[in-house]
């Protein structure tokens, strides 16, 4: 991305949710009705991103799209999901063990962060560290499973990252040689379910979604689980299990739906350093009382 690309695409993100919010103000449904906003596409052929549109034109396309009566192949999971992330469900967040707790309290010097409700005001996303599968999932600026023979790929706009999803039949290292952010996946069917199952992620991986939520620690034992039902053609089950028994005395489960965005391709979403440290210096940590 060139020069300013960061800060055209926040600007694109923030005009997006501009739109949608003014579609569904008095003013906005006395002037339009969302759906006369066109498309920002690079050009004839393209799509749009996923946080490039309002809500309008995306139950527009949804309804197009006939999502939910169009035909559809259970183990068929292609396609670009959601810009509405799942975060962690903070209700069911079990108790921390003694160790969890030591933690938690590292954690939040670390970033910054008042409490154990409160985002942090140092996050480390702001200075463009990778931020791990369940932070990815959690944040959502759209992400779409491709599926190729003996792996899956997923893609997240947010970082223009991806992992690789093994499903050639290969187990979990015991003993990962490297850590990962991502961890290492291998997954499964049963039934109509996709099963992932990962393991060696980097403690630096935070547990947490987007900056507005506050982040929680793990142990490099962390095991995550993933099951993806597709329910019909435009909504996607996803139930996301954290096993940790180092930090966190039970198994720490979210399960929501996610809709298909028939309409639009990932886009290039890069953190870029330079211009990132930028933009937090101008405006995010004076915003945020953060240094």
């Amino acid at each position: 991305m060139n020069k300013g690309g960061i800060e055209k695409m926040r600007n694109i993100v923030v005009l997006g949710v501009s739109f949608a919010l003014l579609a569904f103000s008095p003013f906005g449904l006395a002037q339009t009705s969302g759906l006369d906003v066109a498309p920002l596409t690079p050009g004839p052929g393209w799509k749009t991103c996923p946080r490039c549109q309002n809500s309008a034109r995306v139950a527009d396309d949804r309804k197009k799209a006939a999502v939910d009566t169009h035909s559809f192949d259970p183990h068929d999971l292609s396609g670009v999901w959601g810009n509405n992330g799942l975060p962690p469900d903070l209700k069911a967040r079990p108790p921390l063990t003694p160790e969890g707790q030591k933690l938690l309290a590292t954690l939040m010097k670390e970033v910054s962060q008042p409490n154990e409700n409160s985002p942090p005001a140092n996050d480390p996303l702001v200075n463009c560290d990778p931020l791990g599968n369940i932070r990815s999932f959690g944040y959502n600026y759209g992400m779409e499973f491709v599926q190729t023979p003996g792996r899956v790929f997923q893609f997240f706009e947010w970082g223009h990252t991806w992992r690789t999803i093994w499903t050639d039949g290969r187990k979990l290292p015991d003993d990962p040689p490297v850590e990962r952010f991502y961890g290492y996946n291998v997954a499964r069917w049963e039934g109509d379910t996709f099963i992932v199952e990962s393991y060696g992620y980097d403690t630096r991986a935070l547990i947490g979604s987007d900056a507005t939520r506050p982040l929680f620690p793990h142990s490099s034992a962390m095991k995550v689980e993933e099951r993806y039902k597709r329910l019909d053609y435009g909504r996607l089950q996803a139930t996301i299990t954290i096993i940790d028994p180092q930090v966190y005395t039970r198994p720490w489960t979210t399960t929501g739906t996610i809709e298909l965005l028939p309409n639009v391709e990932i886009w290039e979403y890069f953190c870029v350093p330079s211009e990132s440290n930028e933009f937090n210096n101008r405006l995010t940590r004076p915003a945020t009382g953060g240094k």
